[in-house]
């Protein structure tokens, strides 16, 4: 298929990879920023705009993956209206888009402009307005993994909560241990990553709540209330510690 970007930011950049590896044609970068859409056009060998009045008119599908803002007042009458046009976001509606042919393809995935991740382990979540707009994403979605679901708006804002619990708030977790590490002994955040693959790889193999390890689910008090002790100086670190054990414990 014929695929035109609008967007040359962390996720564009990875599917726009993994889109040409599997045989379609990129013809366009479209960027606001030079810089963003000249990198991602020179990695795969395209030309860059800046100016939407340039954009390119044969594409199959637009694949706009901007801010989630950028996505509320875009101006979509620039895309021609015989051609499907998605976006990439988890949280927002297919409905911003105000076309006949619209709809959402979304890999559920963080990414980086520096790491391509390989596509064939990323699921992927679409949703289109018409039958024959949703043959054709899976069609393209398809090409790149097998792992594809057909998921309306509404389910699947809850789909980017479960995520921003899972990806989100985990990473902010190791932000928190690495900081009482570095104050309390000046221990590199190095020293937690055999315990952070190991936590990881079990869940591969049987369900989080069977996974879940530590005094919470011991229901080891004294353990508890000397941590939370610890954390006497930081209150806001003591609620979130005496929240998720709390949590832990009734859901064990």
């Amino acid at each position: 298929m014929k695929v035109v970007f609008v967007g040359a930011g962390n996720l564009a950049t990875n599917l726009a990879v993994a889109l040409q590896q599997a045989g379609h044609t990129i013809l366009q970068v479209f960027s606001r920023t030079a810089r963003s859409a000249s990198a991602l056009a020179e990695r795969v060998g395209v030309p860059a705009v800046t100016d939407l009045s340039l954009l390119d008119h044969h594409a199959d599908i637009y694949i706009v993956s901007i801010t989630d803002s950028a996505l509320l007042s875009f101006d979509y009458s620039v895309f021609p209206s015989q051609s499907l046009v998605v976006h990439t976001a988890g949280s927002i509606p297919m409905d911003v888009i105000p076309l006949q042919h619209r709809g959402v393809f979304y890999p559920m995935q963080t990414f980086s402009r520096q790491r391509i991740v390989p596509f064939d382990q990323i699921p992927l979540f679409i949703e289109a307005a018409t039958d024959d707009d949703t043959r054709l994403l899976l069609q393209l979605a398809h090409t790149i993994n097998h792992k594809v679901y057909q998921l309306t708006s509404a389910d699947r804002l809850y789909l980017h909560l479960a995520a921003v619990f899972c990806s989100n708030f985990v990473n902010h977790c190791y932000t928190m241990s690495a900081n009482i590490l570095r104050q309390h002994g000046g221990l590199p955040f190095s020293v937690m990553l055999p315990l952070i693959d190991e936590v990881a790889a079990k869940v591969h193999s049987v369900s989080p709540r069977e996974a879940q390890t530590g005094p919470a689910v011991r229901h080891d008090e004294n353990v508890i209330r000397h941590h939370q002790a610890l954390l006497a100086d930081h209150p806001d670190l003591q609620q979130i510690y005496t929240i998720l054990s709390d949590s832990i414990q009734k859901n064990s």
